[in-house]
């Protein structure tokens, strides 16, 4: 395997070592009392805030930052690792090694003999999809065998992380029923399926029903997800690029009033609409 300049003079090695090292003496009896009380569940939070920080370092475009970030990310999957070892389950060895081999083996076109098998990056995701399925297949294999006892069938679900961010697990549930044939043929019947969702909103709109405009909402933003997935947007970075965008407009307003010694709660609703319209071509 090619080997970075940092890895094979071992600085890399010695690098994640030491971290390792520190992480132990943090969960020891004289380490921090806060590490040491930690479990895998205390975690969670602070590790989706971690990963969250990545996205939004990433997004700036500032090396420092997300060096930082990456860091605190990595922090922590060390430290899931060091609890996992105390526990004689597994260490961050295994995790490395572990994603290794899983890289190599989903990457046949690079390591093995079907190297240059592989012309463009667009042909990359149907080898990973078929590779996974291979791969579910076995997992399937065992599944089905432990599910025999208990009477439960073996779901094209059963894989799925349901506690990831509802718009990526929407997206993950409809590309699982798209991958056995459950789906549009085209994204024209999935933009008629989102004006009818629409309608059915407004329908639970003008009839006050709050449980049903929840479903229709939730049945429209599904939907929309399925839309995005058909014409190969992830609908979560076009979210967050609607969200930074908006955001922007506003500071926009923030920014010109402050310069008049207002804020935006002393502006009239008029006053705040053409400044937000004045957003729209600034360059600020």
């Amino acid at each position: 395997m090619i080997k970075s300049k940092k890895t094979a003079n071992n600085t890399t090695v010695e690098a994640m070592l030491e971290l390792a090292q520190v992480m132990a003496r943090l969960r020891s009896e004289d380490g921090c009392p806060w590490d040491r009380k930690q479990t895998w569940h205390s975690l969670i939070p602070y590790t989706i805030e971690e990963a969250y920080e990545v996205v939004e370092a990433a997004e700036s475009g500032n090396p420092t930052s997300l060096k930082d970030e990456l860091g605190d990310l990595l922090f922590h999957v060390v430290f899931y690792s060091r609890i996992a070892e105390e526990n004689g389950l597994f260490d961050i060895a295994d995790v490395i090694t572990g994603i290794t081999e899983k890289m190599v083996r989903r990457h046949p076109h690079v390591f093995s003999d079907k190297s240059g098998t592989v012309k463009n990056a667009d042909e990359v995701p149907g080898l990973w999809e078929e590779i996974k399925r291979q791969e579910r297949e076995e997992k399937n294999r065992t599944a089905t065998d432990k599910q025999k006892d208990n009477g439960k069938p073996v779901s094209i679900f059963d894989d799925i992380n349901s506690r990831v961010p509802a718009l990526l697990w929407a997206s993950k549930v409809q590309r699982k029923m798209g991958q056995v044939g459950f789906d549009w043929s085209d994204a024209d019947g999935v933009v008629e399926k989102v004006h009818e969702e629409i309608e059915e909103l407004e329908k639970a709109r003008k009839n006050d029903d709050h449980a049903a405009m929840v479903e229709e909402i939730g049945d429209t933003i599904f939907t929309m997800v399925n839309l995005s997935r058909h014409l190969k947007i992830n609908p979560e970075t076009a979210l967050r690029q609607a969200t930074h965008k908006f955001q922007n407009r506003f500071r926009f307003m923030e920014a010109e009033l402050h310069n008049q010694g207002r804020s935006t709660q002393d502006a009239s609703l008029e006053e705040l609409e053409k400044l937000w319209q004045e957003s729209k071509t600034s360059k600020k």
